[in-house]
């Protein structure tokens, strides 16, 4: 046996073992991701309930209005009952954007009114409102960028190989307006600390 076909058999041997150990750590890579990405759409998932929860106080707070604006608080209760269903981001993607549109809406309406403005319970609501939209925009770019990278590894070679294996595919990212970017001054002067 001469050293060429030495090192033939040795490359036969060792390669296959290569390709072996990077599926695994390509396959496992794709479970870190994976987990990494639940983990931000719970975080996300935790704040939406938060808002949904806040949406009947903000309602009840605005219900003395005229009947015309009554529409708008009974969508509102509509797309927060449609939201709390979504589990995904793709599912929870159009309900979530026609919330914060209306809820835009809704602060709007307490605008026209004085005495809703000033009350101080409107006022509470609204500060937990912007609250809980600043952290939901702080789980919403950590959930983005855990899908980029996901899709990343998804969708480039030679993962791409392992995720078809494995049935990895793309996931969705998540956008959605900020209700609370939606309210007037007077109201954003009277909740911000002093």
């Amino acid at each position: 046996m001469g050293p060429l076909t030495i090192t033939l058999l040795l490359l036969a041997a060792i390669l296959p073992l290569g390709i072996l150990f990077w599926s695994i750590a390509t396959y496992n890579r794709f479970i870190r991701l994976r987990n990494q990405l639940r983990e931000g759409w719970s975080g996300i998932d935790v704040q939406l309930k938060r808002r949904h929860d806040l949406v009947p106080a903000l309602v009840e707070t605005v219900k003395g209005v005229r009947d015309h604006e009554r529409e708008v608080l009974e969508a509102v209760v509509r797309e927060r009952n449609e939201a709390q269903g979504a589990t995904t981001a793709s599912t929870a993607s159009g309900p979530e954007a026609a919330l914060s549109r209306d809820l835009g809406k809704v602060i709007a309406i307490a605008e026209s009114y004085p005495e809703i403005r000033s009350n101080e319970h409107f006022l509470q609501l609204m500060r937990d409102l912007v609250e809980i939209e600043e952290t939901l925009q702080y789980s919403r770019r950590y959930y983005n960028g855990s899908v980029r990278n996901w899709n990343n590894q998804v969708e480039t070679f030679p993962s791409q190989l392992i995720a078809r294996v494995g049935k990895f595919t793309p996931a969705s990212f998540f956008e959605v307006e900020n209700a609370s970017e939606r309210m007037p001054p007077s109201i954003a002067q009277r909740i911000s600390p002093a």
